[in-house]
């Protein structure tokens, strides 16, 4: 059997490989399965048009809503759920705690050589120019899409006794169901999108769901773009309301002119939130299990249904 995967350093992590498969770097009429990292991605349609015999797409990445309009009818689309989890959640925690400290703020003082003495609490004299501090001892964190990240990301937060609460598609013992969100939202502290982008999601994020939020409340969008809307996000930010932190953009990349780059209260980061070397590698390890369990004919894990 022929597996199609690139050339690359992390495919080693595929092994131990089943007797009888083949490792090809090229396209080929017999190839059943292919491991689709970003090398072999950058053919689009036409990589699968060459592959007529293909049963099984398991991508490198944890999301493949960009993926399955491509793949033709029949195959079987599997992510790469769980190989991310850990470096999205420290991502998260990392401008979690720095929106929280206004880090941007102090970052942009020093580059203008700037004491702001009323950041502290012993010397004031008035506001000060960055805003309140605070820990995230009780802050309630709110979960949007309570899966295997959201997990990671729970675990990592209770050191700090930040209360967690968390939203997922069926209620169960760590999550509430979508229809508590109302409820849930004006009380958190911080929110974090962590949904899948579908049809029912796309832009679930808008101008009413904003102003629901806390004053002073933190976005966090490390999922996808269009599940916020970007011009209802900027309306909100401008007005000082929210702060967010945002890892994923519409459109992205973001265009040098778009505005908001120039947003007050955001830091923005180029879709880097996964992007660590150890995710890498877990997601080609995950690559190589699922090519055991089509071997065996076992379930395989990660399937993504299509329309």
């Amino acid at each position: 059997m022929k597996v199609l995967v690139a050339d690359v350093p992390h495919r080693r992590e595929l092994e131990p490989l089943p007797k009888r498969v083949e490792l090809v770097a090229e396209p080929d009429a017999e190839v059943e399965f292919v491991v689709l990292g970003p090398e072999l991605a950058r053919g689009g349609a036409a990589l699968f048009e060459r592959l007529p015999n293909l049963r099984v797409v398991q991508s490198i990445s944890a999301g493949v809503d960009s993926l399955l309009p491509l793949v033709p009818k029949g195959v079987v689309v599997c992510g790469a759920s769980g190989a991310y989890d850990i470096a999205v959640a420290e991502w998260i925690v990392a401008t979690l705690l720095a929106l929280r400290w206004r880090l941007p703020g102090f970052l942009e003082l020093q580059r203008r050589a700037e004491w702001d003495s009323n950041a502290g609490n012993w010397f004031t004299t008035g506001p000060s120019s960055v805003g309140p501090v605070d820990d995230l001892d009780g802050a309630t964190v709110l979960i949007l899409g309570h899966g295997s990240i959201g997990r990671a990301l729970a675990a990592r937060l209770a050191p700090f006794g930040a209360h967690v609460v968390g939203v997922a598609r069926h209620a169960r013992a760590d999550a509430e169901p979508p229809e508590a969100l109302p409820r849930i939202l004006p009380e958190a502290d911080v929110v974090v999108v962590l949904v899948p982008l579908t049809p029912e999601t796309e832009g679930m994020v808008d101008a009413q769901f904003l102003a629901r939020m806390k004053d002073g409340a933190l976005l966090i969008n490390a999922a996808r773009g269009a599940i916020v809307d970007t011009d209802a996000l900027i309306e909100a930010l401008s007005a000082g309301r929210i702060r967010a932190a945002l890892d994923v953009t519409d459109p992205e990349p973001l265009p040098p002119e778009h505005p908001l780059w120039h947003a007050t209260n955001v830091v923005i980061t180029p879709h880097v939130a996964g992007a660590v070397i150890c995710s890498r590698v877990r997601a080609y390890r995950i690559a190589g299990e699922q090519l055991r369990r089509y071997v065996a004919g076992d379930p395989l894990l990660n399937v993504n249904a299509r329309d």
